[in-house]
């Protein structure tokens, strides 16, 4: 049975061993997804950015640890004997990291499909299933439609999450994480004030959990708008305009017969949702600015 030290020591020569084979992975992975014709590289663009990051050696020392001790209230004395340091390493499946940032929730449904289409193509293996994590219970629904397992973070956490290998022997694990802008604004204040350790103020985890919902609220509101100019209903607009930047360009460049399309109906203005009592009604304004 192996110490917490020497669990710690042997997982930080393993790390070193992969590393510079995992940062090629890691790099890999962000250049797909920064490159992919049907992702980005259309107008408009289903993905808004993308980050990437190899895992800090003091940061996954810290994490090995806080993994690995008993909590106070833990009463599993025999923890310890699952210490095998070779299998703790490979449970470590974030040393790389890629994020993926889109604008809206329902873009995610084209994003994950391309990751599916890559791993059954063979290039990418998935580890373990992918996991969506979100307290909102609409949310939830959604990534459950899509086949994709929800759980809840009492943190109020949000992204769902996958772990890809390039092959199946591989001791190379990158995740990816999918989330929306609001819900990347909300991890990084958390992750700031929040993380590796909690927080002990009582009035900054209330604080995140109100900055949670008025982010869900916020993504909610991106989703009414991108669908109040989609053509269809609960249809992405990129679905039906995005188009590969190199076939516009080769379009615009061959001369061709122009075509007068019809012109675009105004949007109807949505019937307004009845006020609950003790909710105001804003003001709708005229053409001119002025209160109707």
């Amino acid at each position: 049975m192996a110490t917490l030290d020497e669990v710690t020591e042997y997982c930080l020569g393993a790390f070193n061993e992969v590393q510079h084979e995992l940062s090629l992975f890691n790099e890999q992975v962000k250049g797909w997804f920064e490159t992919h014709p049907r992702l980005a590289r259309c107008k408009p663009p289903l993905i808004h950015s993308v980050k990437h990051r190899i895992k800090d050696p003091s940061h996954l020392s810290e994490k090995i640890r806080r993994k690995l001790i008993p909590k106070p209230d833990s009463h599993n004395v025999e923890m310890e004997q699952a210490w095998v340091p070779e299998s703790i390493f490979k449970s470590l499946t974030d040393l790389a990291g890629v994020r993926v940032l889109h604008l809206n929730q329902k873009q995610f449904e084209f994003i994950h499909a391309e990751i599916s289409r890559k791993i059954q193509s063979g290039d990418w293996v998935l580890y373990e299933d992918p996991s969506a994590y979100t307290w909102d219970p609409d949310s939830a629904s959604y990534f459950e439609s899509l086949g994709i397992k929800t759980k809840v973070k009492e943190s109020h956490y949000t992204s769902v999450h996958y772990v890809i290998r390039p092959r199946n022997d591989s001791p190379l694990a990158c995740e990816i994480q999918v989330r929306t802008l609001f819900e990347e604004i909300w991890g990084e204040v958390d992750h700031t004030l929040n993380y590796p350790s909690p927080t002990e103020s009582v009035a900054c985890r209330e604080q995140l959990r109100v900055l949670a919902k008025v982010v869900g609220a916020g993504s909610r509101l991106v989703e009414s708008i991108f669908n109040s100019v989609t053509p269809e209903p609960n249809t992405p607009l990129q679905q039906t305009h995005a188009q590969p930047v190199q076939a516009r360009q080769h379009e615009e460049e061959t001369p061709a017969t122009v075509v007068i399309e019809e012109p675009i109906p105004p949007t109807e203005r949505p019937i307004p949702e009845p006020v609950e009592e003790g909710e105001e009604t804003p003001e709708v304004a005229g053409p001119n600015g002025e209160p109707k």
